[in-house]
């Protein structure tokens, strides 16, 4: 249930994150990185010793709790509390995870566990929506980005319960759960009775728009996901010849592995820094650089968009952008630019801790901030106009005309290709859209000279 961009570390335990809120599916970017020397924590820690009357309070606080509570409190769920409290003071993302957090934790990277398909964040005693994912529970129940759940079961969610509430959007496979939803820009709540199901997501799709055009939709970030693109987007070239340019959906993603973040800005890169993390740890600074080989061999691309855009995912819009190498179309994605870092305790305990901040290319920092499309499109829908049949369309339509001296029979001469426009802007706006301005780019790009190599 945590929204999360984290990286599995080869050569050490310490796993670097770029976590996005917490949410119900952890999508995380990752990276290699060593774990941090004690010493140097030791060093960062001593120009601000620990006070001891800070201590004597956080002891006499203990003990009232322990002895005056109105119920009996165990030391294990005191000191539990008292380290979760410490970290969720922090920031939205660091937190202490216990063996069942452990475990989402690797489920989640893997885009497999039993729950409702949605990513979330605690804001103010709600839980609001990031994003819902692909073919589940929420995306079929209509669940947007920006929503915010209120009540799940009909019991409200408060700053005091929020926690326990969080953890109850997982469950059994088959398991009933109603959440009350207050739709964004809506005051009227509605409950969305729901089933859990065991997800498994496929985090990469790719089609043909239609000749030429490739449609390649990213709904999180997981282990398999670079080599899932390249293997997918290739056996598409290899089946339909060289593409004039794709469109990459990126909305309503929440992150994942920043491996993956990495390894898929760089199926679209020759060259270039892709990211960059600073922090005050060397061990938290790092960057990522991407390798010769283009994907789609240099033809146009286009990255859709918008408030459900977070973490790893605009860690690629970022990169592309920067490089000047894609056009971002939509809406300013989620702006979660900070990095963590997952320091076991033991076997079954870990802090999640943020450690660094990550920047793109041009060395921007997001955070809070998002990134701007360059051509905003506002999320809206359209449907068909209405209009009476006409009698006379064109030329060829009155009487006697001449005949196109270079016409062939039964050629289909109203088949302009707006029929399919118009079907797709129905289903899809947005798409439509940035097919449409792809179109535009393919044409400037094949009218462009080629550039020698020697001069490149």
């Amino acid at each position: 249930m945590r929204f999360s961009t984290y990286s599995p570390i080869v050569a050490s335990l310490v796993t670097l994150l770029l976590a996005a809120p917490l949410a119900q599916a952890q999508t995380a970017p990752a990276a290699a990185a060593s774990s941090p020397a004690p010493a140097k924590a030791a060093s960062v820690a001593a120009p601000d010793p620990v006070d001891l009357q800070d201590i004597r309070n956080f002891s006499r606080v203990y003990e009232i709790v322990r002895q005056a509570y109105v119920e009996k409190v165990d030391n294990k769920t005191l000191m539990k509390t008292a380290i979760s409290g410490m970290l969720t003071g922090l920031d939205p993302h660091s937190e202490y995870l216990d063996k069942e957090g452990l475990a989402e934790l690797s489920e989640d990277t893997t885009g497999q566990y039993s729950g409702l398909g949605i990513e979330v964040l605690p804001v103010d005693g709600t839980l609001r929506i990031i994003a819902p994912i692909d073919d589940t529970p929420a995306a079929r129940a209509g669940i947007k980005p920006g929503d915010t759940i209120i009540k799940i079961d009909g019991k409200p969610i408060s700053s005091e319960n929020v926690d326990d509430m969080f953890k109850q959007l997982r469950g059994t496979e088959g398991s009933k759960i109603t959440l009350t939803i207050l739709h964004e820009k809506s005051d009227k709540p509605i409950d969305l009775p729901l089933v859990r199901e065991r997800i498994s997501i496929t985090s990469v799709k790719v089609r043909s728009l239609e000749p030429g055009y490739a449609y390649v939709r990213l709904s999180q970030f997981q282990d398999d996901t670079a080599p899932d693109l390249e293997k997918k987007l290739g056996e598409l070239i290899k089946k339909s010849g060289a593409l004039k340019g794709a469109v990459l959906d990126l909305r309503s993603n929440p992150g994942g592995l920043l491996t993956a973040a990495v390894g898929v800005s760089d199926a679209f890169l020759d060259s270039g820094t892709i990211v960059t993390t600073r922090g005050r740890l060397q061990d938290a600074n790092l960057n990522f650089a991407a390798h010769p080989g283009d994907l789609l061999n240099g033809a146009p691309l286009v990255v859709l968009v918008d408030n459900g855009t977070a973490s790893a995912a605009e860690i690629v819009a970022g990169a592309l952008k920067d490089n000047h190498r894609a056009l971002i179309i939509g809406r300013r994605t989620f702006g979660k630019g900070v990095v963590q870092t997952v320091l076991p305790l033991d076997a079954e305990h870990a802090v999640k801790i943020t450690t660094a901040r990550y920047y793109t290319p041009s060395g921007t920092s997001i955070q809070a901030e998002g990134i701007k499309p360059d051509i905003a499109l506002a999320d809206l829908s359209v449907n068909k106009a209405d209009s009476p049949a006409a009698l006379i369309g064109s030329e060829a339509d009155l009487h006697n005309h001449l005949s196109n001296e270079d016409g062939k029979a039964g050629k289909d001469i109203n088949n302009d290709g707006s029929a399919e426009n118009a079907k797709l802007a129905t289903q899809d706006y947005a798409l439509s859209q940035a097919l449409n301005v792809l179109k535009g780019m393919a044409l400037n790009h094949a009218a462009a000279p080629a550039v020698p190599a020697a001069s490149r």
